[in-house]
């Protein structure tokens, strides 16, 4: 079996090209790791992994040439989080079901950008406004795709940022489907006042929630940014489930009061062709539709 090193730059990893990880400070011997050479080890044994399909402690310790009880320990972390699983009878690992759920997570993401851009590009098109694609992150928002409209000069680009959740449309819309105990963990005082419209007492969400959910969308009226409207709906799975939520944004001189029903409506449509395409083909879900975390 070749050493772990001489394999390395085939999985891509940060090392490419380095023969042995043995003349690295802090990789050979039993000595202990900083953490980042903990991540980096634990990383190459799910490459190993990966390319061997199985290994055993002894073999893991001698391609990253570092102690048995080394290698024993990272394996054992690998294996509290179901990264790696072991077979009791040969005593050898081989990757965990941990790594399938993180690669299922990646990938709705991956597909919900795939399949939402063409109709955030056409929304934007249509409304002439900066249309955003946001997740759920934590307790914030993150928006994952951008897409500016010709009515927008210059645009602040959102892409890859976090936003409050309680502040914008995208955010209630995100709230709006979440179990009781789910919500109240993202939506805990005190809230952040950014203008004068920022709604910060978490009492009036439970009712402006309902709102959100009999309508099917949000609105943030100036309540993140002065001068600023933005309008969001939810894009859902193909189980019905509410992963996502597309919205339009602009000027509020551009979105006046009179406007914002029809923008709505306009933003509505785009969430549910982005749900179809991503395989919903049902009704909305009510107040108990689950968000994806």
């Amino acid at each position: 079996m070749l050493r772990y090193g001489q394999q390395r730059a085939e999985f891509g990893a940060g090392v490419t090209g380095r023969k042995d990880l043995s003349g690295v400070s802090g990789v050979s011997g039993s000595t202990g790791a900083g953490p980042v050479q903990s991540v980096d080890r634990a990383v190459a044994i799910l490459e190993i992994l990966a390319r061997d399909g199985e290994a055993g402690v002894t073999e893991v310790a001698r391609e990253l040439d570092v102690h048995k009880s080394t290698a024993s320990r990272l394996l054992a972390a690998l294996d509290r989080r179901e990264l790696v699983t072991q077979d009791a009878a040969r005593g050898k690992f081989r990757l965990g079901v941990g790594l399938v759920r993180l690669a299922g997570a990646a990938r709705q993401k991956l597909d919900v950008v795939q399949e939402s851009r063409p109709v955030c590009r056409a929304l934007a098109q249509e409304v002439g406004e900066t249309v955003n694609l946001a997740i759920l992150s934590g307790r914030d928002a993150l928006y994952l795709d951008q897409v500016a409209g010709p009515a927008a000069l210059s645009p602040h680009n959102w892409a890859g940022q976090r936003i409050p959740l309680h502040a914008t449309s995208d955010g209630k819309v995100l709230l709006a489907y979440l179990p009781e105990a789910e919500l109240k963990e993202r939506l805990t005082p005190p809230l952040a006042r950014f203008t004068d419209r920022t709604i910060t007492d978490v009492a009036e969400f439970g009712k402006l929630l309902a709102e959100v959910r009999r309508r099917g969308f949000a609105t943030a009226v100036e309540e993140l940014e002065a001068g600023l409207t933005a309008i969001a709906a939810p894009v859902r799975n193909a189980e019905g489930t509410v992963i996502a939520s597309i919205s339009a944004s602009g000027p509020s001189f551009r979105i006046p009061a009179d406007r914002i029903p029809a923008l709505a409506a306009a933003v509505r449509r785009a969430a549910a062709q982005a749900s179809r395409r991503l395989g919903w083909a049902g009704q909305a879900a009510g107040p108990a539709g689950r968000l994806a975390r």
